[in-house]
């Protein structure tokens, strides 16, 4: 059987936090601003967590990740 490897797309949009959590920044920051408001702009660049209903799929992409 060859290994599980790490979804290396994944390793670079999630983090790990110290309680074995994950960290992920928000979609639609990359342009077209102008349609959104300035609290949508300023709440977009905070990272939050990732939700509970993605937590198992997207912790077996990152099995190997510390």
């Amino acid at each position: 059987m060859p290994k599980q490897k790490t979804h290396r797309g994944s390793a670079k949009r999630f983090k790990r936090t110290g309680n074995g959590g994950l960290k992920r920044f928000s979609a639609f920051t990359s342009h077209r601003f102008h349609g959104k408001t300035k609290k949508q702009r300023r709440q977009l660049r905070q990272p939050s967590m990732v939700h509970e209903s993605d937590m198992k799929r997207i912790s077996q992409q990152l099995s190997q990740m510390k």
